[in-house]
């Protein structure tokens, strides 16, 4: 059965947390990455306040080769990066081990991943490689999806089963929208960049714990 861990990584202890330079109080999500390979293409979101920092971190970097904005929605902008990608052993270590990027947020202090394992002796493994390597890795969390209707909130937490709640109750999801991030961040009294985290992990959540938990490892 697979597992799913979050974890944090230093921005110095991988190559891509290396290259993004991040400084003030930017913050870049990363969306998913094609391949984890040698080239790699990295698809990242920025919000507008922090694109300029985003941009000028990459300005005339040695491994950057294009970065291209594709599309611009709702105060954030969607960038592809492709860069060339030197031995990287935190994406060495995910790639041998079949982990899979489920979302990672970047800031100038640290890198939170969550990562789908294949098994526990997968992630087993990914510890033992970042160790040999000596990349430090913190575990935040660790679960293993469960199957749908194993339990009432699918992984949710409190804050994030509450606020997926008002979102679709004030409309959020609707067309048009009957109400805004912003609408919850008040609501919470919470930055509208922490509600948009939220509800992100928390649909993350849903997924894994409804759409994908039925998954089999075949060993």
């Amino acid at each position: 059965m697979s597992v799913i861990t979050e974890l944090q990584v230093a921005p110095d202890a991988f190559k891509l947390g290396r290259l993004m330079r991040l400084r003030d109080h930017a913050t870049v999500v990363l969306e998913r990455m094609v391949p984890l390979g040698q080239t790699p293409v990295a698809f990242f979101r920025v919000r507008d306040e922090d694109r300029d920092t985003f941009e000028e971190a990459l300005t005339d970097h040695p491994s950057v080769e294009t970065v291209t904005r594709l599309q611009r929605r709702e105060g954030e902008t969607l960038y592809a990066l492709e860069w060339t990608a030197p031995r990287d052993h935190f994406f060495g270590a995910m790639r041998a081990t079949g982990a899979q990027l489920v979302s990672a947020t970047g800031t100038p202090d640290s890198w939170t991943f969550e990562l789908r394992f294949p098994s526990h002796e997968a992630l087993s493994r990914f510890h033992e490689r970042c160790a040999a390597a000596d990349v430090s890795v913190t575990v935040d969390r660790l679960y293993t999806p469960t199957a749908p209707g194993a339990g009432p909130w699918f992984g949710l937490t409190p804050e994030q089963r509450t606020t997926l709640v008002s979102a679709v109750h004030g409309g959020y999801y609707d067309i048009p929208r009957g109400m805004s991030t912003q609408d919850l961040a008040d609501e919470y009294d919470i930055s509208d960049q922490a509600i948009t985290e939220r509800l992100r992990r928390g649909i993350a959540s849903l997924v894994t714990h409804t759409l994908s938990a039925t998954d089999v490892v075949e060993e």
